[in-house]
């Protein structure tokens, strides 16, 4: 009777399991060359840790038929035996080959995804500050002089160098098909470096806890050909409205906010912190800006 309930537990696992199947998990459905890499690093370890677990249960499994108990009198003296110094290699030595292989891969790739994109080398990126306030996402774009809130759209085929830093809590901004995470900071400059090969919609995120509105600290993505997003940068420079100092103070106040889009970016009078990847200079905050402005 137990043995039919463990067996039905298991198909119902697997049953259920299964059922999520047609849904892709964002990280290993990659649309760019950073995701890529960091895919097939996941993929990697998850095959290295299967193969771990199997030899250990198929291990388990041969000892415990092998060496199990059997009926032997009561003076019985189980032989002594010495240790194996071939079984104490294995032991030792396989854990440390492993561990040695998941780094190499782990720090090659580390370098590779802190970088240019590869094949994206010899093009000039589009570059984006994309700063965070309490609960929304500000993407300025200071080569186009526009400016929007809660959506990103960028072009395919082109690297991409984000400059991030944070107006409040640090928040971490995570695009998963196009790459890993990285933290904004308020009082310096990170850079991400990314890439998107395929046009599509994308979700994006801040993946750190920072208040009571970060479940709904998102943004809309969207990759699309160069042609495209030239048309929607001239688009948004015939119809939005200009971004005011006044404007952008009210935008930074807490809250949740739709998606936003203006002429002009919060950079002309509201600059990025001068630090960049440890040079910490303080940016002022935002009670410090409205006297400012006052």
């Amino acid at each position: 009777m137990k043995w039919n309930w463990a067996i039905l537990s298991s198909i119902f696992t697997i049953i259920t399991v299964l059922t999520g199947c047609n849904n892709k998990l964002m990280v290993l459905d990659p649309k760019g060359p950073q995701a890529q890499t960091q895919a097939d690093v996941i993929m990697i370890s998850i095959w290295t840790m299967s193969i771990i677990v199997a030899a250990v249960f198929i291990l388990l499994v041969i000892m415990l038929v092998k060496y199990r108990a059997s009926k032997q009198p009561a003076d019985y003296e189980p032989p002594h035996i010495e240790g194996s110094k071939l079984v104490e290699s294995i032991c030792i030595g396989i854990p440390v080959i492993i561990v040695i292989f998941l780094s190499v891969i782990t720090i090659q790739s580390n370098e590779q995804v802190e970088t240019t994109p590869k094949g994206y080398e010899g093009q000039k990126p589009l570059v984006v500050y994309a700063s965070s306030s309490d609960w929304k996402w500000h993407f300025s774009y200071p080569e186009e002089n526009i400016e929007t809130v809660n959506y990103l759209y960028i072009p395919t085929d082109r690297p991409l160098e984000f400059k991030l830093y944070s107006y409040g809590p640090i928040t971490s901004f995570w695009i998963p098909q196009l790459g890993g995470q990285k933290y904004a900071m308020s009082d310096m400059v990170n850079t991400l470096h990314l890439a998107a090969d395929v046009p599509g919609e994308y979700m994006g995120r801040n993946a750190n806890f920072s208040g009571k509105g970060f479940a709904e600290n998102t943004f809309d993505v969207k990759a699309m050909p160069q042609d495209e997003f030239e048309k929607w940068v001239e688009e948004v420079k015939a119809t939005a409205k200009p971004l005011t100092q006044e404007k952008f103070d009210e935008l930074l106040d807490p809250g949740h906010l739709g998606r936003l889009t203006y002429t002009g970016t919060h950079l002309d009078f509201s600059p990025a912190p001068e630090g960049e990847n440890g040079e910490h200079h303080m940016m002022p905050s935002h009670t410090e800006h409205s006297a400012m402005a006052e």
